[in-house]
């Protein structure tokens, strides 16, 4: 038997690859745009920028240093220039295929981060392998504009994998309604009625505002808002503000919430702050034909009937006052019960000798309590 030359036994030294063998080789050497590998080959092994990852225009130096020890996929064994072609990203995407198959059979909740936001929906990659998650399975709500997602970390489960169409589709909602369900069940069995809470404006319109709890949202009515009055909701309150408010009934899912604590209440102590007898100030807040709302505090408004803003004959109240305008009247009667109180301009004025015209003016039953009022007093001044 012959005895080998120097070049055979370096030949049979050396190990034979194929096209589609998965090989491990050390970088000897790498720049912007290739990876060199030695792999224990004749030829060196080579990585393109395109054969090492789907992100355009990266810079492999940043990402791989030369000693580094990395598997890859043979492409071709030779390049037409004795060079071994090798993917990095191929390898990763088959690797990343079975990785998403096992978690599509588990229903594994994944995380990755978004890299492109297309405009049917998010393109998330793991491993090189690409998931695509539709706009309708991205949020339990609508969402107009998904570009706030790009370059995010987000969870998802696939719910369909089918390599071979290249299909594969994660969904994040059905995650956040999960969860939203147990922040839900979880806020309903530790909230009462009267219990005050803290909660972030979510929406608002012309009726009144959400208000997110922390696992379900509760109604803040208009009416609700304040003890005074509130003309438009959208004025008072913005997406985002905290707020403070209490629970005012619970009803199945249904949560109405209130802003008019008890302690705020402008009636309280009213028998002694509006006594009939008063002279008080006041800002007109409204009018009607028959009289004038004066609002004398948050919440309290007076009714200044026609007949006894002046001695003279009045049409209506806007011939005389203003919206907006400081007044000062007298209260001639408060109904607590009723949470009502009347005001007078007349009351203010110098007693003069009131002819019948005069009376005719009035209601009849305004012109007899206010003469029933002008005899009390007159009595208690004598």
């Amino acid at each position: 038997m012959s005895e080998m030359s120097f070049e055979q036994m370096l030949e049979e030294s050396i190990k034979t690859i194929r096209n589609g063998e998965v090989v491990e080789g050390t970088v000897i050497d790498v720049k912007p745009d290739e990876i060199i590998l030695n792999i224990g080959y004749k030829s060196d092994g080579i990585i393109s920028r395109n054969e090492y990852t789907n992100e355009p225009n990266v810079d492999l130096t940043t990402v791989v240093s030369v000693g580094d020890t990395m598997e890859s996929k043979v492409l071709k064994v030779n390049d037409g220039e004795g060079q071994v072609l090798l993917t990095y990203k191929r390898l990763a995407a088959e690797r990343g295929s079975k990785k998403l198959e096992e978690a599509f059979n588990t229903q594994e909740v994944l995380k990755a981060k978004v890299v492109q936001v297309l405009e049917g929906g998010l393109s998330v990659v793991i491993d090189e392998a690409r998931i695509f998650i539709p706009a309708s399975l991205v949020s339990d709500t609508y969402e107009k504009d998904l570009g706030k997602y790009k370059d995010q970390e987000i969870e998802f489960v696939i719910t369909e994998f089918n390599p071979r169409r290249r299909r594969i589709i994660g969904d994040r909602k059905q995650l956040l309604l999960a969860e939203k369900e147990e922040l839900q069940r979880a806020l309903f069995e530790r909230i009462n009625v009267g219990d005050v809470l803290e909660g972030t404006v979510k929406n608002v319109t012309e009726f009144g505002a959400f208000i997110d709890l922390g696992g379900a949202d509760g109604l803040l009515h208009i009416s609700e808002m304040s003890w005074g009055r509130v003309e438009n909701p959208k004025k008072v309150f913005k997406i985002g503000d905290v707020v403070k408010v209490f629970i005012k009934d619970i009803n199945d899912k249904k949560i109405a919430l209130s802003m008019k604590f008890e302690d705020e209440n402008p009636w309280k102590d009213a028998s002694e702050k509006y006594a009939a007898g008063t002279i008080i100030k006041g800002v007109v807040a409204r009018m009607t034909d028959f009289g004038a709302f004066v609002e004398l505090a948050p919440g309290v408004d007076a009714l200044l009937h026609v007949s006894q803003i002046s001695r003279e004959h009045v049409d209506k109240p806007s011939d005389v006052l203003k919206i907006g305008q400081e007044i000062e009247a007298k209260i001639v009667d408060f109904n607590e019960e009723e949470k009502k109180i009347s005001l007078s301009l007349k009351a203010l004025l110098a007693p003069v000798e009131e002819t019948a015209e005069e009376y005719e003016e009035a209601p009849v039953e305004d012109v007899v309590e206010e003469a029933a009022e002008e005899a009390v007093e007159e009595a208690a001044e004598e």
